[in-house]
């Protein structure tokens, strides 16, 4: 894998319909580890991953990566809360960014097979996407953002609606995806989770960064009150 890269977010906001639903942000995200963004329904979560990943529009500031913004989205994959499936095979949906990047057919072939065989899909590749159980499709998109090996990649709440066996499974795809070098950024409500996978943590409240820390001293020490009740399950307003 190539060098991994870092992003800088300067006092940037969004808004919609003339109300700031995001910042003002300012913080800068290194080119390696696994962060976790947390807080409560509508502090602005997804909102801020899809600033990171350039497909919502900034009303001010800017997002700063430390390379060009061509290779930034080059180099990005996103994997939704909810799975989307093409509406073709497995083998159709992982081959389908392979294509797009012109790979030589025998070589999507291979990734193909490969990555099929890690999700444990290999005996349903020629079965509709659509099909697969919730846990399976969530594992394909996954695999299918991962196959073309992104310098980073985003997960919004990607384990919400899974049973323990699927969520195990998908969480191990990520820490085996970290270690290869991939950057990754996950929204989660799950604090067990974020504890297992997190290097640092970004916690939001009404859309301001309340605190940014390494995970260790997010969940041990955190030093603002409304982190602290958030850890312990009150309610924030």
């Amino acid at each position: 894998m190539t060098q991994a890269i870092s992003v800088e977010l300067q006092d940037v906001v969004v808004r919609r319909r003339g109300a700031a639903v995001l910042g003002p942000v300012t913080m800068t995200l290194e080119a390696t580890g696994f962060t976790i963004v947390l807080g409560p329904n509508g502090a602005g979560k997804t909102t801020l991953l899809k600033v990171l990943h350039g497909v919502e529009r900034i009303s001010k500031g800017r997002v700063s990566w430390s390379v060009s913004d061509e290779e930034a989205r080059e180099q990005q994959a996103y994997v939704f809360q909810k799975p989307i499936m093409l509406r073709r095979s497995v083998r159709q949906n992982l081959a389908f960014p392979l294509q797009l990047l012109k790979y030589p057919t025998d070589r999507i072939a291979t990734r193909v097979r490969d990555w099929a065989t890690r999700i444990g899909l290999q005996d349903a590749l020629d079965q509709p996407a659509t099909r697969l159980s919730g846990g399976e499709q969530q594992k394909l998109a996954l695999a299918r953002a991962l196959i073309r090996d992104p310098k980073v990649l985003f997960l919004d709440e990607p384990c919400a609606n899974l049973d323990g066996r699927s969520t195990r499974e998908i969480e191990t795809l990520l820490q085996e995806s970290l270690d290869a070098g991939t950057r990754i950024i996950m929204t989660t409500h799950n604090l067990g989770q974020a504890r297992r996978l997190a290097s640092d943590v970004v916690f939001l409240l009404k859309g301001k960064l309340c605190e940014q820390a390494p995970a260790n001293a997010f969940f041990e020490t955190p030093q603002t009150a409304e982190a602290r009740a958030f850890l312990k399950g009150d309610i924030i307003e």
